[in-house]
């Protein structure tokens, strides 16, 4: 087979069907940003849950005399404080537990002071509404539980609470922004599968003379198929690469330029260039994939092959 006459074929092709090809290359583009987003938000969503999971305490707060059931509006005793510290302490519990604080009535209200300087709640505020909590580090924080379960209950506890059910909420929203965009991406994808498919019947009907002479002077059904083939690659290879370039600009003037600065403080690790990288071959694959399988199935049943 003559690489030479195959490419002069599939140029041909692009010329006979420029808007067709311009339509695939734009709705392949879409496509796959939308596809890329996505892959690097559930990137992004693994490293926020690393970094915030980790750090997720399970707190132990005190009764206070102001707290209904289960305290009764009476305060926690010294002796049932010290009661639950021994029992973090203790051999059943100990072995999951990396790091045990103890936070007292005023260092809570002292914290809350901070938090909130300057507003109407901070001026309302009493010490004597907060009670004393004990913050407790997890060896492994999926394990939490073991600590509710043998906790929660005892004299003097008004609760026990994981930190992490405060950040399920948060990831589940970007989970869902991250499956919105698969679903667009796929949408857009099928689209682009069509087109392709159509662009290829037009291509082949606007050459169907050339075809009946190559059938009949022996031509292969290989030698026949791989320039159409070639022609919805090339057009859907365009598009991934544009797809790729939107991924990598998004990553380095928004995400690293923007979003990053902006919330330094947070100690948040985002996603870079090196992630944008390995999302690239991605795009490209799925794309020329599509394609080949787009434009193969559409020749074969215009060839009746």
């Amino acid at each position: 087979m003559r690489a030479g006459l195959v490419l002069s074929e599939v140029a041909q092709g692009f010329r006979r069907n420029l808007s067709m090809v311009v339509s695939v290359v734009l709705v392949t583009f879409i496509s796959l940003t939308f596809f890329g987003a996505a892959i690097l938000l559930q990137m992004q969503i693994g490293q926020m849950k690393g970094y915030w999971y980790d750090r997720a305490q399970v707190t132990v707060y005190f009764c206070t005399e102001y707290d209904s059931a289960p305290c009764d509006e009476t305060a926690a005793s010294q002796d049932q404080i010290d009661a639950v510290q021994g029992e973090l302490d203790g051999a059943t519990l100990s072995p999951y537990l990396k790091e045990t604080t103890f936070e007292s009535s005023d260092d809570a209200y002292q914290l809350f002071l901070q938090q909130f300087e300057g507003t109407s709640v901070a001026d309302i505020a009493s010490p004597d509404v907060f009670g004393p909590d004990i913050r407790i580090n997890m060896v492994d924080p999926t394990q939490a539980d073991i600590v509710i379960d043998q906790i929660s209950g005892m004299p003097g506890v008004q609760s026990v609470q994981d930190q992490r059910a405060l950040l399920d909420p948060i990831f589940s929203v970007l989970n869902a922004a991250s499956f919105t965009a698969v679903g667009i991406a796929a949408l857009m994808l099928v689209a682009a599968v069509l087109l392709i498919g159509t662009t290829i019947r037009l291509s082949a009907f606007s050459r169907r003379r050339e075809l009946g002479i190559m059938r009949l002077v022996g031509a292969s059904n290989r030698f026949i198929e791989t320039p159409f083939i070639l022609e919805g690659v090339g057009a859907a290879l365009i598009g991934a690469v544009l797809a790729s370039g939107a991924i990598v600009v998004l990553v380095q003037v928004f995400v690293r330029g923007y979003i990053a600065p902006s919330m330094q403080s947070q100690t948040i690790s985002f996603v870079g260039l090196g992630d944008a990288l390995l999302v690239v071959p991605i795009l490209l694959g799925v794309g020329a994939l599509l394609a080949a399988l787009s434009a193969s199935v559409a020749i074969r049943r215009y060839l009746k092959i």
